[in-house]
């Protein structure tokens, strides 16, 4: 059985940065594409460099969109911080399913396949819920303008990574 790397579709959804002109693209590429095979050193050393690119482009993007005065920013880093400290375990949780589904392709029964989607499932029902978790936490150090304009960034920016992360997934039903 042939292993989709991990990294390969990992790094062809981040930084290929395109969103493919269908998303019913021939599934037989997809899997072509996947046939490199990396060592789990190197799996695990591409997925903390693209786990430090992804907070890194989202602090990046908050910091140039959000405006904050002088009394707001040292209130709202630090809040920011621990924000993104629990948004990175669920996506830490979204790599690894994507991991998974990457190892198995090729071979899962339907109760497999309908496990990663539940579980897929619950990672957008935590994002939604840490989200409402910090809104009146962020309402403490923002004002309500720009609180909603960083919950509107980090959807933004989520969806984003969602689109980059499984948009070169092969769909399960090619994997007959």
């Amino acid at each position: 059985m042939k292993k989709i790397t991990f990294a390969v579709l990992l790094f062809a959804g981040i930084y290929g940065f395109g969103i493919p002109a269908t998303f019913a693209q021939d599934n037989a590429s997809k899997a072509a594409a996947a046939d490199v095979i990396y060592s789990d050193s190197a799996l695990d050393q591409q997925f903390l460099a693209l786990r430090k690119d992804i907070r890194s482009v989202r602090k990046q993007t908050i910091a140039a969109n959000l405006t904050l005065t002088d009394d707001e920013a040292p209130k709202f880093w630090p809040v920011y911080a621990q924000y993104s400290d629990e948004l990175e375990k669920i996506t830490d949780t979204k790599l690894a399913l994507i991991a998974e589904y990457a190892e198995e392709y090729g071979s899962l029964t339907d109760e497999e396949a309908d496990s990663l989607a539940c579980r897929w499932l619950d990672t957008d029902t935590e994002i939604d819920q840490l989200r409402q978790k910090y809104v009146p936490i962020l309402r403490k150090v923002l004002p309500g303008k720009k609180a909603a304009t960083f919950f509107q960034l980090d959807r933004q920016l989520g969806m984003t990574v969602d689109i980059h992360l499984t948009s070169k997934l092969p769909l399960m039903q090619g994997q007959q």
